[in-house]
């Protein structure tokens, strides 16, 4: 059967600013991080996808490595992208990154000249696209000069591989240098890509400052903590969660009693407000102006709608955030 996208996919999307710049990101981005390797069901992520653009979702987010095996979930969005979406390239943002290991030898990992181009070519081969539209270094160098590495995607964008340039994983001292840097070669950043939740703030001591000051949009990754922030764990370790499985970034070690007491608390103020415990993790994320968009990743298609209804309500009382504070200390 031919992909028909939904006539109404623009309707209820919420579509914020990047930044300084000219695009606009939905509130809710799909990343593929998991769920589209290799080892997982091509029907399964083929409806993900379809339902993600039905419902407003433009921007997806894939990197070299993402997979399993590495470089499987770009061949995959490929493929279906050819198949399914061809009539659609010009509504569509992807994004793709390089900055861990990829191949073997010193020219497959962190954020050399070589590795970057050579990578992105390879992206662009496995997805079939003449250009992406963000391309980002993925994790800092701490080897190999940042002038390099941002000259580097100055040159990506000159190429027409790419239409604008962000970074992951920087901290906020080194997030201002490559700004600097990289407007001076007249390619400003567009966007920053932090990991960001309820229980992992580290971008509040300095990088979200950072970023409103220098016009760089902000996109979390794991805003709802690799699955925690779901009402998946509020009674234990499931057989089907990430926390299960012995590929994932998220071992049972981390899903510790304090934390479980912490969810059951946070999904308590969810049900309060009307939302379930990811619509609150996520709507908390988008409560702050500066960050354009929310990355999630979902395995099943109703986790998908789930995660778009909290754009239904991402207010929140002066009283609702002291309660969160509290639960979180």
């Amino acid at each position: 059967m031919t992909y028909l996208p939904s006539p109404d996919r623009y309707k209820n999307m919420l579509y914020r600013r990047c930044g300084n710049s000219g695009i606009k990101l939905p509130a809710v981005s799909l990343g593929l991080w998991h769920n589209f390797g290799d080892v997982d069901v091509t029907d399964n992520y083929r409806k993900i996808l379809h339902l993600a653009f039905d419902n407003g979702i433009t921007h997806f987010d894939l990197a070299n490595n993402y997979g399993p095996p590495p470089g499987s979930a770009e061949e995959n969005f490929g493929r279906i992208l050819k198949e399914d979406f061809s009539n659609y390239r010009d509504e569509l943002i992807i994004s793709s990154k390089a900055g861990y290991t990829m191949w073997d030898g010193p020219y497959g990992d962190w954020g050399s000249k070589k590795y970057l181009v050579s990578s992105l070519d390879q992206s662009l081969k496995r997805m079939g696209l003449d250009y992406v539209d963000i391309f980002y270094h993925h994790r800092p160098d701490p080897d190999t000069p940042l002038e390099e590495t941002m000259g580097t995607l100055d040159l990506i964008v000159r190429q027409g591989k790419a239409l604008y340039v962000g970074v992951s994983n920087y901290p906020a001292d080194l997030t201002e240098k490559a700004s600097a840097i990289l407007k001076r070669l007249g390619t400003p950043c567009l966007i920053h890509q932090p990991k960001y939740s309820m229980f992992e703030r580290w971008a509040e001591g300095g990088l979200l400052d950072v970023l409103g000051k220098e016009g760089i949009g902000c996109i979390p990754f794991s805003p709802l903590a690799q699955g925690l922030l779901t009402d998946k764990y509020l009674h234990g370790i499931p057989q089907d969660s990430r926390a299960a499985k012995s590929t994932g970034f998220l071992q049972t070690s981390q899903v510790t009693d304090d934390k479980l007491a912490r969810i059951k608390q946070l999904n308590e103020l969810a049900v309060q407000r009307g939302q379930t415990l990811a619509q609150m993790a996520l709507a908390w994320l988008l409560k702050d102006s500066r960050v354009t968009s929310v990355l999630i990743g979902v395995s099943k298609t109703e986790q998908l709608l789930d995660s778009i209804k909290a754009l239904d309500n991402i207010q929140f009382s002066a009283e609702e955030l002291a309660k969160i504070e509290n639960i979180l200390k």
